[in-house]
């Protein structure tokens, strides 16, 4: 079995992933049309350093089968779980997080199998 064999079998878990964040330059966003994706979804608290040196707490690590965008959003649930109000502003949210960080790693002896991780914070609007 081939790792991203392995890591999809991993991803039990549903969650609704809100990508193509476009910033309205009032720190609003819009999203794409929320989709289901298959995930391990692991609540940690940890904390991530910032090239400006500054520190964002994260309170979850989520292994994903897919790439991601850093300020979309992530809901562990389903999209059958969700209203028309709450899938059109994953905002409105209570346990919906930002994607503050979205790391992509080669499988080792790999250059087209790879590990996905993003690490998730509060939405602080």
């Amino acid at each position: 079995m081939g790792i991203e064999k392995h890591m999809a079998s991993r991803c039990a878990q549903t969650a609704v992933y809100w990508g193509n964040p476009v910033n309205d330059g009032f720190s609003n966003f819009t999203f794409d049309t929320p989709i289901e994706v298959q995930c391990r979804w692991q609540d940690k608290v940890q904390i991530l350093g910032q090239q400006d040196e500054t520190q964002t707490i994260s309170r979850a690590i989520v292994m994903v089968t897919q790439d991601m965008d850093e300020d979309g959003m992530l809901y562990l649930g389903t999209l059958a779980s969700l209203t028309t109000a709450q899938k059109a502003n994953p905002k409105t949210i209570d346990k919906a997080y930002v994607i503050k960080r979205f790391e992509k790693s080669p499988a080792v002896g790999s250059n087209s199998t790879f590990l996905r991780k993003v690490h998730l914070t509060p939405w602080l609007g």
